[in-house]
């Protein structure tokens, strides 16, 4: 196994197995090491994570059923690629529900979630200034997990989480053009303090306008490439 494939290895941990391969090639394809296009190969993903192809097979359907993986005839799993108006589509939808849930999580108020948000944004600015972004990227998923936990409805939750994996590349190409970094996390700073006085127009109108500014970024980014 290469050195730089420890990451991926998943034979040391005790949770499911399953739910393990599956994060492992989420954080990959998030992360930008599996690109766009990049097939996936069963025999190179067993060596990269030290597990059989019975655990990678189960994996790769879950991120085809998330969107993640497209199973092309005679070329088998890539990772998918995702158009400019897909994209704008799916921060248009994130923005309406991810709007929901930070007004819902004003309104819960609830000092445990509360806790987790202000962790995880104390945290994006200790590693804000990284050139590798995973860390950052990370901290900013645990972040969205808190919130949409906090929402308290278990269908947003679950549809936002299906997004937010959809758009993690995205993500990732938003938070490393020009100073948006800086821009994110003072926005992000804007949700937690309307979350935390439980301000519930105040957290939606901060959720809605940190989307909308991403989408910007993510998509002009994406126009080029196209």
């Amino acid at each position: 196994m290469a050195e730089n494939d420890s990451d991926l290895n998943v034979t040391r941990e005790t949770t499911s197995l399953r739910q393990l391969v599956e994060n492992r090639l989420r954080s990959a394809i998030g992360s930008g090491r599996f690109k766009p296009g990049q097939r996936l190969i069963e025999r190179e993903l067993c060596e990269q994570t030290g597990v059989g192809r019975t655990s990678i097979r189960e994996a790769l359907r879950q991120l085809e059923a998330e969107g993640l993986v497209t199973t092309i005839p005679h070329r088998g799993p890539v990772v998918s690629t995702i158009t400019t108006e897909e994209a704008a589509q799916l921060y248009d939808l994130r923005g309406l529900l991810e709007g929901y849930a930070g007004r819902e999580c004003a309104r819960r108020r609830d000092p445990v979630i509360i806790a987790r948000l202000r962790e995880q944004f104390v945290r994006m600015g200790e590693v804000a200034g990284q050139e590798d972004r995973s860390d950052l990227l990370a901290a900013k998923t645990e972040f969205y997990a808190a919130l949409l936990e906090g929402c308290g409805n278990g269908f947003v939750e679950r549809f936002l989480k299906m997004l937010l994996n959809r758009v993690t590349v995205l993500r990732m190409t938003s938070m490393t053009q020009g100073n948006r970094i800086g821009t994110s996390l003072r926005e992000i700073e804007t949700i937690l303090v309307a979350i935390e006085n439980g301000d519930e127009a105040g957290a939606e109108r901060a959720c809605v306008l940190h989307i909308q500014n991403a989408a910007k970024v993510a998509l002009e980014a994406l126009s080029r490439s196209d």
